[in-house]
């Protein structure tokens, strides 16, 4: 597997050389967003409203970070892990006319996304489940927070990352999908195992 060190915003045709299986780090800014944020984003793109943060060339992460206020009233990140990414499938259109060229986040996606991830130019990464202590070691400050009214997991944080990471390429801009491959690995061996009669 490939190491590559990618930096926000990232460029299209870097993205379209990214293969299922490539080792990715981030570093640059890095939007976390859930069920609520993408609903936002949409209602305000239905109604003609600016978004509240330009995300040509951004990271999605599919996360609810833990954060704790500092005196100051600024926020540190404590822990943040993938949350399952395949509830947002129904925005997957919505996410590459936006200009999002990564979506981070743990247990794939479908055929809609693969389909995006081909017209619009972004690919899905594998979040580690279970090691939100280290993911957030590559997140070194929160820039700010926008519809904290919606909670902290549901709000849109903007993150400053630092080779944030490790990520796996799940799936990539040439309809392959590591997902896909365990499914139908799986089905296969299903048939073998318990033949139809």
């Amino acid at each position: 597997m490939d190491k590559k060190v990618l930096t926000m915003p990232l460029k299209e045709e870097d993205v379209r050389e990214l293969k299922i299986g490539d080792v990715v780090y981030l570093t640059g800014h890095i939007f976390t967003a859930r069920d609520m944020g993408h609903l936002k984003i949409r209602e305000l793109l239905d109604a003609g409203q600016p978004l509240p943060k330009d995300f040509t060339g951004a990271a999605i992460f599919h996360a609810g970070p833990v954060c704790l206020k500092n005196e100051d009233g600024s926020w540190r990140l404590n822990v943040i892990g993938p949350t399952t990414s395949i509830r947002m499938e129904p925005h997957a259109d919505v996410v590459g006319k936006m200009g999002i060229k990564a979506v981070i986040g743990k247990g794939g996606m479908e055929k809609g996304t693969l389909d995006a991830c081909e017209k619009y130019g972004y690919v899905y990464l594998q979040a580690a489940p279970g090691c939100a202590a280290k993911l957030a070691q590559g997140i070194k400050s929160v820039y700010d927070v926008t519809w904290f009214e919606m909670g902290m997991p549901e709000a849109l944080w903007d993150l400053e990352a630092v080779e944030f990471g490790p990520l796996v390429v799940g799936m990539d801009t040439h309809q392959n999908s590591i997902y896909k491959n365990l499914k139908e690995a799986a089905l296969k061996k299903l048939d073998e195992i318990y033949p139809e009669d």
